[in-house]
């Protein structure tokens, strides 16, 4: 069975229709869509500390509603806009993965949304 988190489809940046779920289940496997550091449709501003924060609690948020937490965290995706920001990206990974660290990967690319980072998660849990 394949579950849908969020079908409704989140508010992008001027106030545009995301037509994707904010995650999926099936099997015990969730993904999370790439979560960027965006409240209510908005890019909070801030440097890459701040905005990884929020982009790591965005995928925390929709974990937590789907029923899974950071101990079920298998596999990151990371996209930075610039590698600059690797080491301060790190300092944010390990204060939420530092108990429980995943398998990951870290890239460099322009991203859609403009900020600095996105981020994506993958969990899993015996079903």
């Amino acid at each position: 069975m394949i579950r849908r988190i969020g079908i409704e489809g989140g508010t992008g940046t001027g106030g545009q229709h995301l037509p994707f779920a904010r995650a999926v289940e099936a099997g015990g496997w969730l993904m999370v869509s790439g979560q960027t550091p965006m409240k209510d449709g908005e890019v909070v501003e801030g440097g890459i500390i701040e905005q990884s924060r929020l982009a790591i609690q965005n995928c925390v948020d929709i974990m937590t509603e789907a029923g899974y937490g950071l101990k079920d965290v298998v596999h990151v995706t990371v996209i930075l806009t610039d590698s600059r920001y690797f080491q301060s990206f790190n300092k944010v990974f390990k204060e939420y993965f530092g108990a429980n660290p995943p398998a990951r990967i870290c890239a460099v690319a322009d991203l859609v949304v403009d900020c600095k980072v996105e981020v994506d998660v993958t969990c899993y849990k015996a079903p």
